[in-house]
């Protein structure tokens, strides 16, 4: 396998704007939930509690949404910026490990989901989630580590 020396792509594959774009998808569906309303709060695993302060038009799940909207395309930002897609953004290395071993980290509660059991969330939420986030931080690490020497 031959890698980019410029983005640290094996074999074509360059980890990073494969991981900037889940992000983004991951940033979509949260800002996708604000416009579907309830329903999408219940379908996507958000609990019943911010389904029904959404039902009764609580500012609170907007907001705390829009925060994890702009949390996931900020990582996608970073990551597209390592896979030199955009310019380099400040403390390119730190920010991709941090974004890195922050999903990595809430996707490790797939091998323990009581350590976020919560009343509102189902098991199946939290295990599905979680092997999704996982893979998201995977393939984060995975490029932010081939690329490395370039960041």
């Amino acid at each position: 396998m031959v890698a980019d020396a410029q983005t640290g792509a094996i074999g074509g594959i360059n980890w990073l704007a494969i991981g900037g774009g889940l992000s983004l998808v991951a940033a979509a569906l949260h800002l996708a939930c604000i416009v579907g309303g309830p329903n999408w709060y219940r379908f996507f695993g958000a609990g019943e509690g911010m389904a029904r302060m959404t039902e009764q038009g609580d500012w609170r799940p907007v907001a705390i949404t829009l925060c994890v909207a702009a949390a996931l395309a900020v990582a996608g930002a970073y990551a597209f910026s390592g896979a030199g897609l955009i310019p380099r953004l400040p403390l390119l290395r730190i920010a991709l490990v941090v974004i890195s071993s922050v999903y990595l980290l809430r996707g490790l509660v797939l091998f323990m989901p009581s350590a976020l059991q919560r009343p509102d969330l189902t098991m199946t939420f939290l295990v599905w989630s979680s092997a999704i986030v996982l893979v998201i931080g995977l393939v984060h690490a995975i490029g932010t580590w081939r690329a490395w020497n370039t960041l």
